[in-house]
C-alpha cells in the first residue's frame, strides 16, 4: 500500500533531532512522498532545500497568514525564484486564519490573493489554510478562479469547514485534505460530511508536527502515522483500505501533477 502526506512541515524544529529516521519511517509505513510546505520565505527555503536532498520529498512555497506582514515585494521575488525549482509542486501555505489574527485581517486578504496571483503565474496549484474565515476565502477563491479556470485549483488543507463550503470548493475544482482530527472520538462534523463528497476528490495528510491522530495524540506527528487517517477514512467510506489507498495516491498525484511511478 502506497500513500501520499500532501502537508507536513518536516523543516521544522520538532524534527531538528531524528529528521532522516522520521522519514525512514515514513517509507516503512508505506507513506512514499511527502510534500512539503513553506509556513515563511526561511521555512520555504528549508522545504525546498529538504526537496533537493531526499527524493520522497516535495516542496511548496508560501506565507501563511500568520505571517503576512513578513510579504513585501522582495519576500514576493523570492518566492517567485523558489517557485522556478523543479520540486516545487504548489504555492502554499497561504490563506486566512481568523481565529488567532496573528496578522491584520486586510494584510491576510492582500497576501493571500498576492501568492494567488504568483500560484497563476507559475501555472501551480495552491494549499489553502481558512480557520474561521470561510467567507472570504471562498469569495477570494472565486474571485481568483474566474480568471484563472484553466490552471491547477489546489488543497484545502486540513478542512474544518462545513458541507456547503466543501461543495463550493468542490466547484472551483479544490480538493479536501482530511487530517488527523478526523480519528478523534469527539470528531462529530467531518465523519458526518465525507461519505457525502466524491472520493476522486479527496487527500489525506499529517501536517505534522501539528494535528497528531488516535492513538498518538498528545505527542508529536510525524507522516508514519498517514496510515491512521487512511484507515479511519475507509472505515467512514466504507471502502476497502486498499482500494481507497489507491484512489488518494491517484488523487494527490494528479492535483500536484507528481511525476513519479506508481506501485
Amino acid at each position: 500500500m502506497e500513500l501520499i502526506d500532501t502537508h507536513c512541515h518536516l523543516d521544522f524544529a520538532p524534527f531538528d533531532g531524528d529528521r532522516d529516521q522520521v522519514l525512514k519511517r515514513a517509507v516503512e509505513a508505506g507513506v512514499t512522498v511527502l510534500v512539503n510546505p513553506g509556513a515563511d520565505l526561511e521555512s520555504s527555503c528549508r522545504a525546498v532545500e529538504l526537496a533537493g536532498r531526499f527524493s520522497q520529498v516535495y516542496a511548496a512555497v508560501g506565507v501563511h497568514p500568520h505571517d503576512a506582514t513578513t510579504l513585501d515585494e522582495t519576500v514576493l521575488h523570492k518566492l517567485a525564484e523558489l517557485a522556478r525549482h523543479p520540486k516545487v509542486v504548489a504555492i502554499g501555505e497561504i490563506g486566512l486564519d481568523y481565529y488567532r489574527d496573528l496578522s491584520p485581517r486586510a494584510q491576510q486578504r492582500n497576501a493571500f490573493e498576492r501568492q494567488l496571483t504568483l500560484a497563476a503565474e507559475r501555472k501551480l496549484p495552491v494549499i489553502v489554510h481558512q480557520r474561521e474565515a470561510a467567507q472570504d476565502v471562498l469569495a477570494i477563491l472565486k474571485r481568483w478562479r474566474a480568471q484563472h479556470s484553466d490552471q491547477p485549483a489546489g488543497v484545502l488543507h486540513a478542512f474544518s469547514g462545513d458541507l456547503v463550503m466543501a461543495r463550493q470548493a468542490l466547484e472551483l475544482g479544490f480538493y479536501i485534505g482530511i487530517a488527523g482530527p478526523v480519528t478523534y472520538a469527539n470528531a462529530r462534523k467531518l465523519p458526518e460530511m465525507l461519505p457525502r463528497l466524491p472520493v476522486e476528490r479527496l487527500v489525506i495528510e499529517t501536517d505534522a508536527p501539528y494535528l497528531t491522530p488516535h492513538p498518538h495524540r498528545g505527542q508529536r506527528n510525524e507522516p508514519a502515522y498517514l496510515p491512521l487517517i487512511a484507515r479511519r477514512l475507509a472505515e467512514l467510506l466504507r471502502m476497502p483500505l486498499e482500494t481507497l489507498a489507491t484512489q488518494l495516491t491517484e488523487n494527490a498525484r494528479q492535483i500536484f501533477r507528481l511525476n513519479i511511478p506508481s506501485g
